[in-house]
């Protein structure tokens, strides 16, 4: 029996006419917000906090910073600029990788210098020294 396989999941669905669910709720918010504010409040207070807060819905609904939402990043930059940044470095003790000891040397096929073959010759040392 075969199955279909869905192709584009990370498509999300369009459900108030061009917007999806959360450009919708976003928009709302902000200028929903700025009109409360612009009906309750005097008009500077609706320039100075009204019009940022639908801004930050219209950021919220369509720009993308680097191909990614811009809750990401804002949630990135809040993230960053919360937590404490002090850094401090200390040697730790043994070596950093304890792998392979034994240095096993490659030679290049005679006559072929390309990189597939050293790569094939590469794997198969590599496998010998597995076993």
């Amino acid at each position: 029996m075969r199955f279909e396989v869905p192709q584009f999941i990370e498509i999300e669905d369009k459900i108030f006419g061009p917007f999806t669910w959360k450009q919708f709720i976003y928009l709302i918010g902000g200028v929903g917000f700025a009109v409360v504010l612009f009906i309750t409040t005097p008009f500077y207070i609706f320039i100075l906090a009204g019009i940022p807060f639908a801004g930050l819905g219209a950021l919220l609904a369509f720009y993308p910073v680097n191909n990614r939402p811009f809750s990401t990043f804002l949630e990135a930059a809040f993230d960053y600029y919360s937590r404490t940044k002090a850094y401090r470095w200390q040697k730790s003790h043994g070596a950093v990788y304890t792998g392979m000891t034994t240095q096993v040397p490659v030679q290049l096929p005679e006559g072929k210098n390309d990189l597939n073959s050293l790569a094939r010759k590469l794997e198969l040392k590599a496998l010998q020294q597995e076993r």
